[in-house]
């Protein structure tokens, strides 16, 4: 049970600086949204496989 709630907490905190990163690049008036569009897809990608390697990549 602990090791799960300490996956869920350090996984929201990466979710958390991902994301914050990604729309920080957003913010700026010189840079686009096509700009910024390969950043949200590798942050879409690896925010996907965090997820699946923290709950369902179990091969015990």
């Amino acid at each position: 049970m602990m090791n799960k709630i300490a996956t869920i907490v350090g996984l929201s905190f990466c979710l958390f600086f991902l994301i914050g990163l990604a729309t920080t690049l957003t913010r700026s008036m010189m840079i686009g949204f096509f700009d910024v569009l390969p950043v949200y897809i590798f942050m879409g990608i690896a925010i996907v496989m965090m997820i699946y390697e923290a709950f369902f990549d179990k091969k015990q």
